[in-house]
Formats: C-alpha cells, sequence, structure tokens
C-alpha cells in the first residue's frame, strides 16, 4: 500500500503483492459472516468488490450497499459485481452511513485509515445501523504485539492501525459481543454480534 491515490486497475495485484495474507483475510471475513440470516449487507470501504464478492457468495439473495471514497473503485466493483443487487455510495467513513437496519456490516483493510476515536465513532454507528441479532465482521492491520509480526507496509499519515486490544474495547462500548476468529501475523479478523 505504497500510495494513497490506488489505481483501481492495479488495486487487486498491489494488494496480493504487499499482503502475502490478503487471500486468506477475504476468506476468513467471509467465512465470520456464516450462522447469520442475512438478506441485507453494508460493505464499508468496498474498493473493487473482493470482500462483497465474497460475502455475497456465502448470503445468495442478500442485497447490499457498497461505500468507499474512490469512485473509480467503485466503478470497478460494479464491473466485478455485475447485475448483483449492490448500490455503491461515494462516502468517508466517518460520514453517516446509509439508512438500515443491515443484517451484516463488514469490512476489510479500510478502518485502520481511521484514527482510533474516529474507529470507536465508526463502531457505535456500525451498531446503531445494524439490527439486533446483527453482525459486525471486521478484517483488518493491527499493532501486533510481536514487532517482529508488523509485515503489512504501511505509509504514516494514511495508515493508522490499532491494536486488536483497543479495537475489541471500543466494540464493547458500542454495545458489540466480539472476538477475534482469525489471524495472521498483524491481520486479525474480528465478528462482533449485537445482541439480540
Amino acid at each position: 500500500m505504497s500510495q494513497f491515490g490506488f489505481d483501481s486497475a492495479t488495486y487487486l495485484d498491489l494488494m496480493r503483492a504487499e499482503v502475502p495474507a490478503y487471500g486468506r483475510l477475504q476468506e476468513a471475513v467471509a467465512d465470520a459472516t456464516e450462522g447469520v440470516h442475512v438478506t441485507s449487507v453494508l460493505d464499508l470501504g468496498t474498493g473493487t468488490g473482493e470482500t462483497l464478492a465474497a460475502v455475497l457468495g456465502r448470503h445468495g439473495g442478500a442485497v447490499a450497499v457498497g461505500i468507499d471514497k474512490n469512485e473509480a473503485m467503485l466503478d470497478a466493483a460494479r464491473e466485478r459485481l455485475g447485475a448483483l443487487p449492490v448500490e455503491f455510495v461515494v462516502a468517508q467513513l466517518s460520514d453517516p452511513l446509509p439508512a438500515g437496519p443491515f443484517d451484516l456490516v463488514v469490512s476489510a483493510l479500510a478502518v485502520h485509515h481511521l484514527e482510533g476515536s474516529d474507529k470507536a465513532a465508526l463502531f457505535a454507528r456500525v451498531a446503531e445501523a445494524l439490527r439486533p441479532g446483527g453482525r459486525f465482521v471486521l478484517g483488518d492491520v493491527v499493532i501486533p504485539r510481536n514487532p517482529a509480526d508488523a509485515v503489512t507496509p504501511l505509509v504514516g499519515g494514511h495508515d493508522r492501525p490499532s491494536t486488536l486490544a483497543d479495537q475489541l474495547g471500543w466494540l464493547a462500548e458500542a454495545g458489540f459481543a466480539a472476538a477475534a476468529v482469525w489471524a495472521e501475523r498483524d491481520l486479525v479478523v474480528v465478528r462482533a454480534d449485537r445482541p439480540d
């Protein structure tokens, strides 16, 4: 992730080159959505649609909203996802979320761009956008306990990862029952359920 202005045509190749566990992270995010009845999905930081494609593949018939601040990335996601029932919205993660309630909110490799207080605020907005019993699945880079596990290239001022412990705390403050369900080096997937 060597530059801020990603090129939608080369984004997926860049991610696979710079994040060796990228495919495993995407699979773990999709796996963590299992066990919830899903008819509506919100994807935060849609990019080229990689996460949304994997999630909708597990939840046939679900409709989705994908948000990203980069219109070119959303154009690539539109092309990738074709005729699937997805609405795309140009928005920042700090903006108000689309109207819910959603059964499922997912995000992969986007939330780490926010400062800690903005992550906490986003998690509270996600809880409000989910229906009771809904789920938030977050796959992202974190500050690992062992500095040797910090292998994902980061750009100062653009990438602002937090510790897993901090994020679990902010999720708990937002009312979620959350736990890490997959980890590899400095990547984690967290499953956070909103109580009924």
